[in-house]
């Protein structure tokens, strides 16, 4: 996104652009960038002109006036410059997974009738993405441009902010130097790293796994042809003939637009259901997953919600919380891809909130990334599965994720209790990837699920 400003001069009160002579405190600010060699000067002319005073030398004196007024003439020269230079930041692309990098495009434009003289050029970004960049920019003649590019990246996700740009100016002797800010901020998203998943079918019935009840999204084929009595204006062409001689009276085909498939990935944020931090925790690898299950569905054509323990929903409250129709995937997607830049721990202890909206909802598919549950909590997260609906849940141990697998953590009580309700249960191994729990989550062998999709679901 561009930006643009221009860096003289400062806006006052009154809402006009002042001038720098008009800003009283603009002098005061150009003395206090004197230069290293600006301030020896003038402190050497001080000094020659005390000299001259006590030892009778005019000579002496005009070389310590000269001393002294040249870093003075210059601050007033740089203080008074009219240079209009309008400045612009592009981010390419502004949306990026963790460990990629993005491209910062910067653009001077010089709309004054004046040259400039030597421009430093320097932008404010965060540390995490990188040291700062600076460029020098050679003289740029009246209504020329220059353009540069710098490359952030970041291992963490977030959003952070890009800017102020700001300008360096400097005299021709090198006395004083001048730091103009633009006002202009550019902010870099970082989501999370997904991975690609294999399309399998899933499976969540209780003590059999059986085949949910779920219906299809259709992508293709005839519309549902559901009878009704027929209408006074009824085109005549949609008469069900079948219906209308087993009913005994005129009926019209009443098409319906299939029902989408919904999926519903479930994050568990609680602070006391993980331990460590950094990019390679429990908690960084189940918003990671939660991340690659939400773009494969919504490849898949589900609608799809993203809901944490706290109850809140993305991409909103509209239609139950669930992403709509396929036009607006995209945007829903970039939503959810928004939240988990920025999810961090909840002060929550229970799951009782989101349990609270998925009781209220409909039946659908459930992908949970969960991390350490008491007797209570895994209870109660047995209790979410839908009747009817499928439910996979991904169980990660923090204390065995702490330890780098050394030490097993007691997960077989939580898994033992998701599954007696219906949940198809599987432990997260440090390191492990998402992929292959997938495929162990559909019941399917590596080898055979290679390209294939069974059942016409995720």
């Amino acid at each position: 996104m561009a930006t643009s400003a221009a860096p003289e001069g400062r806006r006052g009160d009154d809402g006009r652009d002042r001038r720098p002579g008009e800003d009283p405190t603009g002098l005061r600010a150009a003395l206090s960038g004197l230069t290293t060699r600006g301030r020896s000067f003038l402190a050497a002319g001080v000094a020659a002109g005390i000299c001259a005073y006590v030892l009778g030398q005019g000579d002496l004196l005009r070389v310590g006036l000269l001393l002294a007024v040249l870093p003075l003439i210059c601050v007033v020269v740089l203080h008074r410059t009219r240079y209009r230079v309008a400045g612009s930041r592009r981010l390419s692309p502004q949306r990026v997974p963790v460990g990629s990098e993005a491209r910062v495009h910067l653009r001077m434009d010089n709309v004054s009738k004046l040259p400039t003289g030597l421009l430093m050029l320097q932008d404010h970004v965060p540390y995490m993405l990188g040291p700062r960049p600076r460029f020098v920019l050679d003289r740029v003649e009246a209504g020329g441009r220059r353009e540069v590019s710098y490359r952030v990246r970041s291992d963490l996700r977030g959003r952070f902010p890009l800017g102020p740009l700001q300008l360096r100016l400097n005299d021709p002797f090198g006395m004083c130097e001048l730091t103009r800010s633009f006002s202009a901020y550019d902010t870099l998203t970082v989501v999370p790293r997904t991975e690609a998943l294999p399309a399998v079918k899933l499976s969540g019935e209780a003590a059999g796994y059986g085949d949910g009840s779920l219906r299809s999204l259709a992508l293709a084929g005839d519309d549902d042809i559901i009878p009704r009595a027929y209408r006074h204006g009824d085109d005549l062409r949609r008469v069900h003939w079948r219906s209308t001689a087993r009913y005994g009276e005129l009926m019209v085909r009443r098409e319906e637009q299939p029902q989408r498939a919904r999926c519903t990935v479930l994050l568990d944020t609680r602070a006391i259901a993980y331990q460590g931090a950094g990019p390679d925790s429990a908690f960084e690898w189940a918003v990671s997953g939660a991340a690659s299950v939400l773009v494969h569905m919504l490849e898949r054509g589900f609608s799809v919600r993203l809901l944490t323990d706290t109850g809140t929903a993305v991409p909103g409250e509209g239609a139950e919380g669930f992403a709509g129709t396929s036009q607006d995937s995209a945007e829903a997607a970039g939503l959810m891809m928004d939240a988990l830049a920025v999810v961090d721990h909840s002060d929550g202890a229970g799951l009782s909130r989101a349990y609270d909206v998925l009781r209220g909802g409909s039946e659908g598919l459930l992908v949970a990334f969960v991390g350490d549950l008491d007797e209570e909590q895994a209870a109660l997260a047995a209790r979410m599965r839908q009747r009817g609906g499928a439910a996979v849940a991904f169980v990660l141990d923090s204390g065995t994720w702490l330890t780098g697998g050394a030490v097993a953590g007691a997960v077989d009580e939580r898994l033992r209790r998701l599954r007696e309700a219906g949940w198809t249960a599987l432990p997260v191994a440090p390191g492990a990837r998402l992929a292959e729990l997938w495929r162990q989550a559909s019941g399917v062998r590596a080898e055979s699920a290679q390209g294939d999709t069974y059942g016409g679901w995720a």
